[in-house]
């Protein structure tokens, strides 16, 4: 590190190493964007990269690896190896494939390990990365909805800390005062409503992918973008919430803020609310989860109020938008429900974006297939086998479901 005060303070932060799993991706894209930025203004040394996994697109994989120098990288999808291992001849970087790589790629030695992949496939190179106490710097909601409690079971047998990534969740880490937990009284996360916040459903009924797919405030990837568009993104982000902040479903809530810009309210007992603001931008959650418990410069826009002029709220419309309720029911019901929810709703959003189902049909599949597990949901086991077991069969049933719609 250089001589300047400001590296010297910074060092214990920016000499951590570093995993991306899912580097291609928006997340992960961002995320070596801080990278960059930090090794611009503090020293071409910081944040050294342990590995680098993407599922298929070796190409970007494999200009990141040149540019970052990971010591591993990693592409999911096995009949793209020998791409990757030809792009990367002669660098100098070890490569692998495949679901079993990318696990290896979590359990090898680094300090922070960003979870960038979306879906449950993160699952388990998340389980890997929390056992051997690594600090997670957690972007994917899935695998803490699919795997709740062990997740959580994980965290408290190891050293690991999770700080969260997501914008809602890592603002609540911020204003959250976990030495006066007696004192919250409510939590609420901002949705911007998504595109279709206005729409009557009889116009979401012919909504196309590129029009869900087009969110007002952030630049995300196609699936968590759906997401946003049917509410299930506020939805699997209230069950998030209670299993990272330990937070009963009666002090979770949402509202409605189109402008994105704040992103979470914390309530107190003595009747304080404290709000989180920033510019949307995931760059700034990103910065603030690679430097915990330092704070580092990042890229990010700069929030300008004056600019912005008007914060709205307004209360969620379940009627319209059914996935927030389905969400805020398993997020009540607990046990597996959630991992089924988590897994329809991965196949009906894929579904839609094939242009195989409407956009209104994602909730209808999502509860057709919530109800057709339901009788048998309390002899579920909860161990990785069970919850694998649960969500491959959901993802069964969505699909039947799935199919009969596009009939």
């Amino acid at each position: 590190m250089s001589g300047d005060p400001d590296v010297t303070f910074l060092a214990g932060a920016l000499e951590r190493r570093l995993t991306i799993l899912g580097s291609t991706g928006s997340i992960g894209l961002s995320t070596l964007d801080v990278v960059a930025h930090a090794r611009a203004r503090y020293g071409a040394n910081s944040f050294p990269i342990e590995a680098l996994t993407a599922h298929s697109n070796v190409d970007v994989l494999a200009e990141q690896a040149r540019r970052f120098r990971p010591r591993l990288a990693v592409v999911a999808d096995e009949r793209r190896y020998a791409d990757l291992r030809h792009a990367l001849a002669g660098e100098g970087i070890e490569t692998a494939a495949g679901p079993a790589s990318v696990i290896e790629a979590a359990s090898r030695a680094s300090d922070v390990v960003m979870v960038a992949i979306v879906g449950a496939a993160a699952l388990e190179p998340t389980l890997a990365a929390a056992r051997r106490g690594a600090t997670i710097a957690l972007a994917n909601k899935e695998c803490v909805v699919a795997a709740g409690d062990l997740f959580r079971d994980a965290l408290d047998a190891s050293r690991a800390t999770v700080i969260p990534v997501d914008s809602e969740h890592n603002a609540a880490f911020q204003l959250l005062d976990f030495a006066q937990s007696h004192a919250f009284e409510r939590i609420t996360l901002t949705a911007s409503g998504g595109p279709f916040r206005e729409w009557p459903r009889e116009r979401m009924q012919v909504a196309t992918p590129e029009q869900a797919v087009a969110h007002p405030n952030w630049s995300m990837g196609a699936k968590i973008s759906v997401d946003s568009a049917t509410l299930m993104n506020k939805g699997l982000e209230l069950i998030e919430a209670h299993v990272l902040f330990a937070l009963s479903a009666d002090k979770l809530g949402v509202i409605v803020h189109p402008q994105s810009v704040v992103h979470c309210l914390v309530s107190y007992c003595d009747g304080s609310t404290l709000a989180h603001l920033s510019a949307p931008d995931m760059r700034t959650p990103i910065a603030h989860a690679l430097g915990w418990p330092t704070r580092i410069s990042s890229p990010s826009l700069r929030l300008d109020l004056a600019s912005v002029q008007h914060l709205t709220f307004e209360a969620p419309d379940l009627e319209r938008f059914p996935c927030l309720r389905l969400a805020q029911d398993c997020l009540h019901a607990g046990g597996l429900t959630p991992t089924i929810l988590n897994a329809a709703n991965e196949i009906a959003v894929a579904a839609f974006l094939g242009r195989e189902i409407g956009f209104l049909d994602i909730a209808g599949i999502i509860e057709d297939t919530l109800a057709s597990r339901h009788r048998d949901m309390a002899e579920c086991p909860s161990d990785l086998a069970g919850i694998l077991a649960v969500d491959a069969e959901a993802r069964d049933i969505a699909h039947r479901f799935c199919r009969a719609r596009a009939a």
